[in-house]
C-alpha cells in the first residue's frame, strides 16, 4: 500500500499529468468559491431565521440545544469561505475526480501496467453520477458531525473518519468499473472493506493538506488504480465454461 501511494504521488507531478492538474487544480478552487458561499448562507439563514423555524417544529424543550447549536453556527457562518474551503474540500474532490477519473487511470495504467488489457473508460454520466453522490453524502455526513467540532475533537475525528471511508469507496469504485460492471465493483469493494478503508485513510490524509489537497482527484484515482490492481491480482481464479486453462477474474 506505502508503494501504490509513492508511486501515486510521484506520477501527479510528471509532466504527462501536469495539464490535468492544473485543469483540476481551477476546477477545484471554482467550486471552493461556490459550494463554500453557499454554505456561509445556509449557516446564515439557520443562525438568524432557522432557529426559530426548527424551535416551532420541535418544540419548546430543544430551545437550549437548539441556542447551542446556533451558537456553534453563527461562528461557522463568521468564517464563510475559510470554514468551507476546509471542512468541504474532500466533497470538491470528489466532484473533480468524476470528470478526470479516465485521464489519470490511463495515464497509471499506460506507465506501470503497459503489458495488461487497459480499462475501459466510464461514461461521464455515470463517472458524474458517483461523484455527486459521495460530494452530497460527505455534506451530511459533516454537517451531522459539525455540532461536536468544538467538543474534545470528536467532530474532526469523525469529519476525518467519514472521509477516510467516503473518499477510499469513491475512488476505488471509480478505478474498479473501468474494469467491471458497477455492481461487481461494489461487491469487490465490499470484500476488501478492510483494505480499502485503511487506503482511504491515506487519501484522507492527503486531503487535509492546505493547498496540496487540491491534488486529491488525481493522487486518489492513480492510488485506487494500484490498489484495484493488487486487489485483483489476490482474486481467486476461475475455469470459463468450455475452456481448460485457468483465467483470472478481473
Amino acid at each position: 500500500m506505502l508503494d501504490a501511494a509513492v508511486k501515486a504521488f510521484s506520477q501527479i507531478l510528471s509532466p504527462p499529468m501536469r495539464s490535468i492538474l492544473w485543469r483540476s487544480i481551477g476546477l477545484a478552487l471554482m467550486l471552493i468559491v461556490v459550494l463554500a458561499i453557499g454554505l456561509q448562507r445556509l449557516l446564515s439563514w439557520f443562525a438568524t431565521s432557522g432557529q426559530g423555524w426548527a424551535e416551532a417544529m420541535l418544540g419548546p424543550g430543544f430551545h437550549t440545544p437548539l441556542d447551542v447549536l446556533a451558537w456553534i453556527v453563527s461562528i461557522a457562518a463568521g468564517l464563510g469561505v475559510v470554514v468551507g474551503a476546509v471542512f468541504l474540500m474532500p466533497a470538491i474532490t470528489s466532484l473533480v475526480a468524476g470528470v478526470f477519473v479516465d485521464e489519470v487511470a490511463d495515464h497509471v495504467e499506460r506507465e506501470h501496467y503497459p503489458a495488461e488489457r487497459p480499462g475501459t473508460a466510464l461514461p461521464l454520466g455515470l463517472a458524474m453520477t458517483e461523484g455527486v453522490k459521495t460530494a452530497l453524502l460527505t455534506i451530511l455526513v459533516y454537517l451531522i458531525a459539525l455540532p461536536f467540532v468544538l467538543f474534545a475533537g470528536a467532530g474532526f475525528i469523525a469529519f476525518f473518519i467519514a472521509t477516510a471511508w467516503l473518499l477510499g469507496r469513491e475512488y476505488f469504485e471509480l478505478a474498479a468499473m473501468r474494469f467491471r460492471p458497477p455492481a461487481e465493483a461494489k461487491a469487490m469493494r465490499r470484500q476488501s472493506a478492510a483494505v480499502i478503508f485503511t487506503a482511504g485513510l491515506v487519501i484522507a490524509a492527503f486531503v487535509s493538506i492546505p493547498i496540496v489537497n487540491l491534488a486529491t482527484p488525481l493522487f486518489g484515482m492513480a492510488f485506487m488504480v494500484h490498489m484495484h490492481k493488487r486487489l485483483s491480482g489476490r482474486r481467486p481464479e476461475m475455469i470459463e465454461p468450455g475452456r481448460k486453462t485457468r483465467v483470472p477474474v478481473i
